[in-house]
């Protein structure tokens, strides 16, 4: 039987990327359920193999402004009680930290751009070993207070929590090792374009950047998701 992955996705261009191909090669059909669709959060939090909560432009507390968000922990939460895999990357591993109990604030910095990790004791011994030497997008404002039986894997020199893990079902990436590289990356630097602004980042130096460390982040970050999935306890 074929496994499923439902993909929570907040804004269109931040898609599964470089990981796509690796979920549908370990024997997953993908499903994308996007904010604004009718269909959102409207599966079995349950049912899905593999869930993935993916990126976006927002703040896990901002529930006021987005009644969603609620609904969103509520549906993660369903799913970490019942301890059945879920993949987050930088918005989607801060709603699970939120779901998980653990408190999402801004982290007072605006950590954009190429930039190697340092992992953790515990995150060498991990899938996460691949990324040790490879340079990272960052690409966010808040943080978070590591959940309850969470486990950090890395840190940065502006901010400690990079990527956990909670048990074997849970992995999560406060950066993105993701993002496709190619021309594609040009929607990323368009649809981000106020915040690139707001943070003064030097557009050119950063499309330069991702031309540059793309290529080896590609093969790591494939690495990584590979190894995690292949250590999935069903």
């Amino acid at each position: 039987m074929t496994a499923r992955a439902l993909v929570l996705r907040h804004v269109h261009f931040e898609d599964l990327g470089t990981f796509g191909e690796v979920l549908e090669q370990a024997g997953y059909a993908i499903t994308y359920s996007t904010v604004g669709d009718a269909d959102f959060l409207q599966a079995d939090p349950l049912e899905p193999d593999l869930l993935v909560v993916l990126g976006g432009p927002i703040g896990v507390y901002e529930d006021e402004i987005y009644p969603f968000l609620a609904a969103e922990k509520a549906f993660i939460a369903a799913r970490l009680q019942a301890q059945k895999p879920i993949l987050g990357v930088c918005l989607g591993a801060q709603l699970i930290a939120a779901a998980s109990g653990g408190r999402v604030f801004s982290s007072g910095v605006k950590e954009i751009g190429f930039k190697q990790i340092t992992l953790t004791s515990l995150g060498m011994e991990s899938a996460l070993r691949h990324l040790g030497n490879v340079a990272v997008l960052h690409w966010h404002g808040d943080t978070y207070d590591l959940p309850e039986g969470a486990i950090n894997l890395a840190t940065s020199d502006l901010v400690d929590q990079q990527a956990y893990t909670i048990g074997r079902h849970v992995l999560a990436f406060q950066f993105h090792p993701e993002v496709e590289c190619d021309q594609r990356f040009e929607r990323w630097l368009v649809g981000h374009s106020a915040e690139l602004a707001g943070a003064k980042i030097n557009i050119a130096a950063l499309r330069a950047d991702a031309a540059k460390f793309g290529p080896p982040l590609k093969e790591a970050g494939r690495a990584v998701v590979r190894e995690w999935l292949s250590g999935l306890v069903s």
